[in-house]
This record gives structure tokens, C-alpha cells and sequence, in this order.
């Protein structure tokens, strides 16, 4: 049941979390709590900074949903042309043996577009984080699709019911598995943010996952 200072103590508890983590720069960070719902704003000096600030909030106990509104203002330092930046992308992207070639990074104003195709997730997710510290980056658009050799349905459904039992931090009884031509829907509920997320990223890791539908619902 909620408390007239329920909201004040999510909040409180996030702003802690977000100070104990040497990755974010709180000096400018707000944070609002409504019904689980936390709300970050303000500014921070990189990309890097607000990625790290929203995960941090959302391995807070209790936190629901985590909306993201802070903006990035690059130090004079940071400040790079688009052209500069695609190059950098480019070489990281080279030296990543992890990442197939093929994928094309648009810059636009700083702002990062990921295109092309993969046969695994986590080339696709490996993709996002090779970029996600290079300075002048503002944001990272990852529209890179996933095409593997898709096993029969049924095998998904099992492949991944089995990746969940396997993760010593989630109770695989409480989360159902279905698939639908290499969309895996994820059901259930679960006690934190970070817990529904650790379920999607086990169930995007198995073979023949395209896509990744997480209904997981989180109470506490």
C-alpha cells in the first residue's frame, strides 16, 4: 500500500543509487517519483553518462518504469563534426570482431543511426555499445535488424524457457515464454526494472530471436 511519503522515498533511494555509481555526473541530474514511475531530467556531459543514469535507476527496488528526458550538453572538448565522429565509429566498429561487417553508421548533428542486418542479438547489441563512450555522440538510434537461420518455433520457446531457468537471479516460474515467427513474447511478473530486463536479454540471446516483446510487469 502506498504512503504519503512513498514517492520521497523511491526518490531518495534513486538519487543515492545514481551518486553511488562512479559512471554518472549527478551534478545537474533531477529525479521525480510518481507511483514507481521515476522521471530523470536535467543535463549530463555525455551519451555515456545518460545511459549509465537511467540503468542505474532502474535497479532500484520498486522503480516500475524510468522515463528519460535528460539532455546532453557536450563540454567544449567533446564538441566534434559529424565527419570526425563517423570515422571514429568506423574505426571502433573495424577493430570489434564481434561486429559483422555490414553495419552502417549515419551521424547527423551528433546523433547516431545503426543500420543494417545481423544474424545474432548480441551483434546487434555489441553494435550500440562499441559507440556508446565515443565523445561527441548525443544519442544512438539502433535500427540494425536480427535474420538468423530461424529454428522451428517450438525450439525457441524451449531454448529460451531454458536461458531463464538458467539465470540465478529470476524465478523462471513466474515468467512465461511464447514465440511467434522468431518474436519471443515474454509474460509474467517480476519484483524490479532490472529483473524484467535481465529476462529480455536472456531470451534475445537465444538463437532464431528476431525481435524480443517484454510484457514482463514489475510489483514489487
Amino acid at each position: 500500500m502506498k504512503t504519503p511519503n512513498s514517492d520521497k522515498i523511491l526518490r531518495d533511494t534513486v538519487v543515492r543509487e545514481l551518486e553511488w555509481d562512479p559512471r554518472v555526473h549527478t551534478d545537474h541530474i533531477g529525479v521525480a517519483a510518481s507511483d514507481g514511475a521515476i522521471t530523470l531530467s536535467g543535463h549530463v556531459p555525455s551519451y555515456s553518462d545518460r545511459w549509465a543514469a537511467v540503468r542505474a535507476a532502474e535497479r532500484v527496488y520498486a522503480v516500475r518504469t524510468v522515463a528519460d528526458e535528460i539532455e546532453i550538453k557536450l563540454s567544449d572538448s567533446s564538441v566534434r563534426d559529424d565527419e570526425d565522429i563517423a570515422e571514429d565509429i568506423a574505426r571502433h566498429m573495424h577493430s570489434n570482431t564481434a561486429i559483422p561487417s555490414g553495419i552502417k553508421a549515419e551521424v547527423h548533428d551528433g546523433h547516431v543511426t545503426l543500420r543494417g542486418h545481423v544474424e545474432w542479438n548480441y551483434e546487434r547489441s555489441e553494435a550500440e555499445r562499441s559507440i556508446r563512450y565515443l565523445a561527441g555522440v548525443h544519442n544512438v538510434s539502433n535500427t540494425i535488424t536480427v535474420k538468423p537461420h530461424l529454428p522451428k518455433t517450438a525450439d525457441v520457446d524451449h531454448r529460451v524457457s531454458e536461458a531463464i531457468e538458467r539465470m540465478a537471479d529470476l524465478d523462471a516460474r513466474s515468467i512465461r515464454v511464447t514465440a511467434t515467427n522468431g518474436t519471443v513474447y515474454l509474460h509474467g511478473v517480476v519484483h524490479s526494472f532490472a529483473e524484467r530486463r535481465t529476462a529480455g536479454f536472456a531470451a534475445a540471446a537465444a538463437p532464431g530471436v528476431t525481435n524480443v516483446e517484454n510484457e514482463i510487469l514489475v510489483t514489487p
